[in-house]
Order: C-alpha cells, then structure tokens, then sequence
C-alpha cells in the first residue's frame, strides 16, 4: 500500500526569519529556533500589555506566543490561573495605531505608535492592545505579521500538518511527546473518529515499531498515514494507472482528457505542469510519472477543486455599463447586530469593504455640535459619526476591489446638516467622489466599471436631473422641499402590519428641504420614487434609481416579472430586507438577482444561507463586487420572464449529476469529546423557481474523519446562468433538529467538471482547513 508523505514535524524560524522544517523532536511540539528575529523572541518571552474595550475598560494582560508558533496565550495578572488562547490563524489582519473605534476614543491618552489591533476572521470582535512602549509594540506587530504571513502562504499538505500537530497536542495531556493507546482513544474521538477499539489498537501496534507501548515523531505519522488511507483516491488511481503504480505521462493525459474535460488541445502540456508542480518523488519527476502522492495533492489544490480557478480571476468585461452588472451590496451597514438595540460601529464597513461590498448604506440623522450622526433611527442602536464613516470610506473601499463603491443614503437631516454631510465628502473624499458626469457632458447611459475605478458614488435625492446640473446653475430656491430619502425603513412597514399608533407616526416620512450642497454631490444615482414599469419606460433618466423593500419587489416579480427584467436592464434598482426584520435576518437574494436587480442589499452581519448565497455569487470575477447579468438579462430587447424560463430564446436545460464521495476531517459540532457527528450532505441548487430544488445522501454514523457515500444526486438546471450550487454538511439528529458542520457555494457556471475537493466554510464563510469534500461531478445536455 502507498500512503500519502505527511509530514507532522513542526515548522520552526531559523536566522533570517526563513521557515525550515525542523528535525525529529521528542516533544513533536512546534518548538521554535528563533536566532534572528527579535520580534518572534520577545513574543515568546511574553509581553505585558493594556486590553481596551472602551474608554473605561482598560485592563493589563500577559501575552506570549506559544512554542507551537500557532497560539496566543494571554492571561489576566490578577486571576489566578485562568486564562485564554487564540490561534493566529484565526486572526486575519493587524492595523498599526489608532485604527479602530476604541483606541480612537482613547487616542488622547496613548499615542499611536503604541496601539494596535488584531482583526479576527468571520464576526469575532476585534482585540484592541496597548503596549508600554513603540518598541514593544512593534515586536507583536511585525511578528504577528510575519506569523499571519507563513500561514497564507502554506500549502494544502503543510496545512494539514500543522493541523496534526494541534490535535497531537490537544490529545497528550501530559505534554511528554508521546501518546499511549488510552490517549489515541481520546485523540480519535476528539478528531471525529468513532473506530472499533480492536482495530485501532492494531493500527496502534503496526505503527509503534519501538515497540515501547508509545507513539512518538515518525511514529505517529505512520499511525495518522494509516489512519486517512484515501481508498477512494486509490480506487480512482488504480481505474487509470497502466500498472497500479503509478500514472504514466499517457495515463494522466487520459485522465485528465476523460475525467476532467481538460481542454484536449493542452492535456498533454498540463500533465507536464501537474507532475512538475506536486509530484514529491524527484524519481517519479525523471519518469514523467504521478505517483498516488502526487495525485492527491494535485487532487486537494486549486487546480484540483470544484471552482474553476480562471473563473476565480477577474475575467468578465468590465467595460459595460453599470446597471448591467450585479453589484454585491450592503444594508444598515453600520450595524454589527440586531436593528433595534444593537452596536452601531465603523467597523461594519471596514468588513463589508474588505468582503467586497460596493454598495454600503448610512441612515444620516441630525446629531450635537453640528455634526450628522449614523444610526437605525427610533430604536436603541448606538450612534456614530457621519464624519468617521465617510473617512472609513476613504480608507477601505479600495483596498481589494478598484471597482466603483456606492453611498446610499438614507437621509433624515436638516438642511443645515445635510451642509456639513457634503462638505465631509468633498474634503474627506477629495477626487474619490465623483462630482460630475466622466466628460463633463450629458450622458445617455450609464458609464461601466472599467471607467468609474477609484471612485464613490453617491445615492440619494438630486436636485433637478443631470441634464440641469450641466446646462447652469440650480438657484438654490429651486431646493426640493419634499422627501429626503425614500428608504425611511419604518414607512415601508406594510399597512396590515402596523399594530400601535406610535408605528403609524413612525411611518410618516418626513418632508423637508434638500440641500443644493448634497444634491450636487449625486451624479448617476439619483434616487426617485416608483410609480409603475410603464411609467419608468416612458419618462424615467438612466440615472434614476428606484429601491423597493422585499415584499414590494416580490409583489412586482409576481405581477411582471418579465417587465422587471426589462426595467433592470435600463435602471438601477436597490431591493433591502424589510424594515419588520429587527433581527437584522436577511431575505433570499437569489429572488432579486432573478429579476435582474443590482443592488440586492443583505445584512452582512448575519451569517446563514442567504449571506451564503451573496458570498458564493461573488466568489467569481476576482472578488471584484461585481458580476456581469446574462445577456438576456442586459437587452432590452430580449424578453426572459424568470417564472418561465423555457419560453426565452437559446432556452438549454443541462443535468448536473453530483456523486458524493467522501468526506475528509469534518469539524466537531459538540464540543464534548465523546461526541462523533452522523455527516450527511445536501446539495442545493438555488436560481430561478422551476430550477430551486434539493436532494441528500444517507449519514453516516459516527464519522466525522473519513466518512464515505458514494451517493449520487441528480438536477436539471433550467436557467444554468443564475443557478448557484451550495454544498451543505449536516449533523443527523432524530430527535432533534441537525447541526451545522459545513457550506460551500458557487456558481453553477463556475464549476469544474470530473474528480473534485471542495474545500468547507464555516457558517461565517470562513475555511476550516482540511475539512473538505471530495465529489465527482458531470453537466450534460439535455435533449
């Protein structure tokens, strides 16, 4: 038997601060060789610092790193022996100085070169620190960077040693660098294996060839090689390989040409490239030959996964014009929770904009000293700045994606303030807001992508339309006195829901005077009130934007949803959660994203299916925000009605045939150790009505490790270019309703066919490496 070459021997930093792998350690801890970098030293030795979680709340804790080069372990100097780890995988990014709400408010007592933040990954809040002095400070954070550095660029298979040695040593309790067999028990129920006690006692005794009743270093690996033998890979292998050895350059050629639907043309030069790039054996390399070590490895990277990596890039035509693209957008993006007494924060833009977001919103209220405040206006939400969101903006909106941003505004400030609201984006923003139309002419469609990058548009009330703004002046009598916003999230509360007299006052959207300061401040987005499709296509601009709550838009999709199709590909359209969703829930999107509308805006603090869903529509075109509408969705002359989508022209239904294979290291749901998941896997397929539908395999039970299926699902996908495909894992429960394990969504159109991992997300869209499934997948026509 061939077994994949895992190495569980631990990293270590060597002079220079380059990564080695280390020799055999007794310990088979990650112990570090830190000669060279003072900064990973002084981690090591520990450091006191001060924790802030508001200007009041400023406590001292002991941090060090862990001789594992993984963990943080920090405790409180006064508890005794309690105390609290984190992982550095865990923490996504670290910003130097006064980068965050709380150590802004305390910027007068400590200076910035002091101060830092650790950002965590998903929704975890994040760790706010002072040190005693700049040198201290920036010990942790160029060492936190150079930790968070090695980790990104890790491959799949050191990835999975690094997550044997966390096991290893979660499992030895007594911290002597060896496991007896009671501590392989607990190990494998902690690592979700539920294995007969004979025959793992038997794996047991083949790997302790000292024969010392304990496994150490090389040891434990040959006991974990045995452990995740992959029959299902090797079965695969075997089907293709001349000698049951090895593929030859003509067996991977086959391989590739008959499985993977590799373009023919290229086969034989990628076989070249896959064995050059993760064939270990420099033997196999001389042979031109892929030995099972190669194949899985080439199985597990990205070339191997289900999400086509060119789709991955950024590979649509960004030349269009806007309106033709969806938009990945935000709603109440300054909330971090629920809309009614929930934390209102800059942070929630900071994470929208580095998910991608390019639409956020702000609700502007009239605030003290002068100054516009954000917050969900009449509720128990915190306020903050209009000033400090603008200046989030300006920091973050272009740091993954250069592609247009979008302010929605949802403005319910005097005319005075509003003043101060234009005056903050135009000296806050500078040449980032866009003031005027690209040539300074009147448009006659909506400019693309390509050409608004490094810009932020604003949504809101205008003044006039664009043509008046070019051709003179608006005298600033001419100021619209009527609504402000159109998005007063109380007034869209249906009727029949409204119970209280105070609702009902609530509901009354407020008339005042719009500034001409403000108004000039919006370009192409001018937001307007909808009165009907007919009305739209017969005296509405390009440029004037509608938005509707859930309920209305499913009322007009219901009603016309081919004239919403039509409408969409000359307008923008803004759909948001309704205003009765206080627990900031999220409606389904793909509902919207069928009629066509852009701006779909979720609550991005809410993790579920629905964030899912936006994550998984724009995982493709380089995580840009932006994903160009199927041409049927962009002519205005082309009529596609998503309730019958057989009667559109080029109407082809395709059969996607999904065979569940395996699942490799699923994470533990019950944090007892005792306890072992029952994985099942449902696959979704989410897009226009005819094609919702979902099927799963059986469970497995007690198997979280290596448990296998071979199921296979079928669908037929009526409109292929709106289905999304989302992988779920589940825990079986009878008794009760079952746990979350893992997702994974993509886009119907991004899929790769043949042999597949997909690679698991958490449920905050996170990886959880090396939980993956392994399926085998193939798109037909249908005749």
């Amino acid at each position: 038997m061939t077994y994949h070459t895992y190495n569980c021997q631990p990293f270590c930093w060597a002079a220079g601060g380059k990564i080695v792998k280390q020799p055999p350690m007794a310990s088979m801890g990650c112990g570090l060789r830190i000669q060279g970098d003072d900064n990973l030293q002084s981690m090591i030795v520990g450091t006191v610092m001060r924790k802030i979680k508001s200007r009041t709340w400023k406590k001292q804790r002991y941090f060090k790193l862990q001789e594992d080069c993984m963990t943080i372990w920090y405790k409180s100097k006064k508890a005794g022996n309690a105390h609290s780890t984190f992982s550095v995988n865990d923490v996504e990014t670290v910003r130097e100085g006064h980068q965050s709400e709380v150590l802004l408010s305390i910027a007068d007592e400590f200076p910035p070169d002091r101060c830092f933040t650790l950002v965590f990954r998903g929704r975890r809040g994040n760790l706010d620190l002072v040190a005693d002095s700049a040198d201290e400070a920036q010990s942790w954070i160029k060492g936190m960077k150079k930790l968070i550095e090695n980790l990104e660029n890790m491959g799949e298979s050191e990835k999975l040693d690094q997550w044997i040695c966390e096991w290893f040593k979660k499992a030895d309790k007594n911290n002597d660098g060896r496991m007896n067999f009671p501590e392989i028990r607990v190990l494998l129920k902690m690592m979700n294996v539920d294995m007969n006690e004979h025959h793992a006692h038997r794996l047991f005794m083949t790997a302790d060839k000292s024969q010392t009743g304990t496994l150490e270093d090389d040891e434990f690996v040959l006991f974990y090689k045995m452990l995740t033998q992959r029959e299902d890979v090797l079965r695969v292998f075997q089907d293709y390989s001349g000698d049951g050895q090895k593929l030859s350059l003509r067996d991977l050629e086959e391989f590739l040409r008959d499985e993977q639907l590799e373009e023919v043309d290229r086969v034989q030069q990628l076989a070249m490239e896959l064995i050059e790039r993760y064939e270990p054996s420099d033997t196999a390399k001389m042979l031109k030959a892929m030995s099972i070590d190669g194949f899985l490895m080439y199985l597990a990277s990205a070339e191997g996964s289900i999400f086509h990596p060119r789709q991955q890039s950024l590979y649509q035509d960004m030349t269009q014009p806007l309106n033709h693209y969806f938009i990945s957008s935000s709603h109440n993006t300054y909330l971090m929770e629920d809309q009614l007494r929930g934390h209102s924060s800059v942070e929630g833009y900071i994470r929208a904009l580095k998910r991608g977001c390019r639409c956020v919103e702000v609700d502007c209220w009239d605030g003290p000293n002068g100054e516009p405040i954000v917050y969900h206006g009449h509720t128990f939400t915190s306020k903050i700045l209009f000033k400090d969101v603008v200046i989030a903006l300006r920091n973050y909106a272009f740091k993954v994606s250069e592609y247009p941003v979008i302010l929605s505004t949802e403005n319910h400030c005097g005319v005075e303030q509003q003043r101060v609201m234009a005056q903050h984006l135009n000296t806050i923003l500078g040449d980032k807001l866009l003031k005027s139309t690209l040539d300074g002419k009147i448009p006659v469609s909506f400019p693309s992508p390509e050409e608004l990058k490094g810009k932020i548009l604003l949504k809101g009330k205008k003044i006039g339309g664009l043509e008046e703004s070019l051709n003179g002046p608006v005298e600033p009598e001419d100021s619209l006195t009527g609504e402000v916003s159109d998005e007063d999230e109380a007034a869209d509360i249906d009727e029949d829901s409204l119970h209280s007299n105070s609702l009902r006052r609530m509901a009354k959207k407020s008339k005042q005077r719009l500034s001409k300061e403000l108004s000039d401040c919006v370009v192409y987005c001018k937001s307007v009130h909808f009165s009907s499709f007919k009305h739209s296509r017969i005296h509405s601009k390009f440029y004037e934007i509608s938005s509707f709550t859930e309920s209305k838009a499913r009322k007009h999709l219901r009603e016309a949803g081919a004239e919403f199709v039509h409408h969409n590909a000359r307008q923008l359209t803004r759909v948001y959660p309704s205003g009765l969703r206080t627990d900031s829930s999220n409606f389904n999107p793909q509902e919207m994203w069928n009629t066509g509308t852009q701006i779909v805006a979720l609550n991005f603090q809410t993790a579920g299916v629905e964030m899912d869903l936006n994550d998984g529509l724009f995982s493709q075109n380089g995580r840009c925000g932006y994903v160009l509408k199927p041409d049927f969705m962009r002519m205005s002359e082309r009529s596609f009605d998503p309730e019958v989508p057989i009667n559109r022209e080029g109407y082809r239904p395709l059969s996607l045939c999904i065979q569940v294979i395996s699942g490799q290291q699923l994470p533990k749901v019950n944090i007892k150790e005792s306890s072992v998941v029952d994985p099942f896997v449902r696959v979704e397929i989410h897009g226009v009505p005819l094609d919702q539908a979902k099927q799963e395999t059986r469970y497995i039970d007690n198997n979280g490790f290596n448990p296998v299926w071979y199921d296979t699902l079928r669908f037929t996908i009526h409109a292929p270019e709106l289905a999304l495909v989302r992988f779920v894992v589940e825990d079986y429960d009878k008794a009760s309703r079952n746990d979350f394990v893992g997702q994974y969504t993509l886009p119907f159109s991004c899929i790769q066919q043949g042999y597949r991992h997909i690679h698991l997300l958490s449920k905050d869209g996170t990886s959880i490496p090396p939980a993956s499934l392994f399926v085998h997948v193939r798109i037909t026509n249908l005749v």
